[in-house]
């Protein structure tokens, strides 16, 4: 399906990673993280790592691109969630000469990686098996929330992309209730992403205070969050992790049961590999597990960290070189359509 060299890339709301794939089985070599932000189109930040690629490497220009985008991937032209961005596979193969464009949801690649993983890029959050077998999930809390499905089916293994940080939330106890009337509403709802996200953590951390304080308070940068809550040296931002925590495990529980996840849960995004030891402290786990009546199969689901660098990237790479081995939902563009 693809013309190497392949150009691939991961384009959230913050951040578009891209790389080559310049031969089928090939590792993707890394051109340029360029800030959304920072460019009108997306075309304009292609055009600037391919530029950056060349000084550093040299190489043949792609021939064909497959980008997963933070986004719903259900037309020609698709708008990233958290950012101004529109993008359509057929503008960027026409751009840059391309035989094929193919345009995914950016969870699909990291399902895609989450096939073959190697042991060494995950750390675990509870129990580990060896032998863990079915469907696999794996989501990110990061400037959004993704979420996908990789389901076997027949000999090929099915990709199923969510919108599952759309989801609503509930309190389940009497201090989340507090939490829910004091916590910041995005369109009048308390979604998944919402609170499992960057903007969710400044969001929980500024209700956590309102509620132990009786004050309100404006809400602060998550890594600021983060640093003050691994050291302690902020009670308010250390109690927000622990519920980050708890909700995140919850949520993930969730999903597992959705889709019968016996196979594992693999965590990325940009916050829980900061976070591990928060994770690794009991009450992700517990949450996870608390599904009555089927606590004890929960128990048995493994839950890890993703903590190589770029997974997406050596996704898009899976993706580019085993396409047959996939089955995916996706927008794709060819030069004689």
């Amino acid at each position: 399906m693809f013309e190497f060299p392949v150009l691939v890339g991961d384009v959230g709301g913050t951040n578009a990673r891209f790389a080559l794939v310049e031969q089928k089985g090939g590792a993707p070599r890394v051109l340029s993280h360029e800030a959304t932000a920072g460019h009108p189109d997306p075309s304009s930040a292609i055009r600037a790592a391919l530029a950056k690629g060349a000084a550093e490497g040299g190489g043949s220009p792609p021939r064909s691109a497959i980008l997963a985008i933070a986004g719903r991937v259900d037309g020609p032209a698709v708008q990233l969630t958290n950012a101004h961005w529109v993008i359509a596979g057929e503008r960027i193969g026409r751009d840059f000469g391309l035989s094929s464009a193919v345009v995914v949801n950016d969870y699909v690649p990291v399902a895609a990686g989450a096939a073959g993983i190697a042991p060494d890029d995950l750390t675990p959050i509870g129990p580990t098996r060896e032998e863990a077998k079915g469907a696999r999930l794996v989501l990110g809390p990061g400037t959004g929330f993704g979420a996908a499905a990789l389901v076997p089916y027949a000999d090929r293994l099915a990709i199923v992309s969510t919108e599952a940080g759309h989801t609503e939330f509930g309190p389940t106890d009497d201090f989340e209730e507090r939490i829910w009337h004091a916590v910041e509403r995005v369109e009048g709802r308390v979604t998944v992403e919402a609170l499992l996200s960057g903007p969710g953590l400044a969001r929980l951390h500024a209700a956590v205070h309102h509620v132990r304080s009786g004050t309100p308070r404006s809400k602060l940068d998550p890594a600021a969050i983060t640093q003050a809550g691994l050291s302690a040296q902020d009670p308010h931002a250390a109690e927000a992790l622990a519920l980050f925590a708890r909700l995140l495990g919850r949520a993930c529980g969730d999903l597992a049961l959705t889709f019968l996840a016996t196979g594992g849960v693999y965590i990325g995004g940009g916050i829980a590999p900061r976070i591990v030891r928060v994770l690794q402290a009991g009450g992700f786990r517990e949450a996870f597990e608390r599904k009555a009546p089927f606590a004890r199969m929960m128990a048995e689901i493994p839950t890890s960290v993703i903590t190589v660098h770029d997974p997406a990237l050596t996704g898009l790479a899976a993706l580019a070189s085993e396409g047959a081995a996939f089955v995916y939902h996706g927008q794709v563009w060819r030069e004689a359509d």
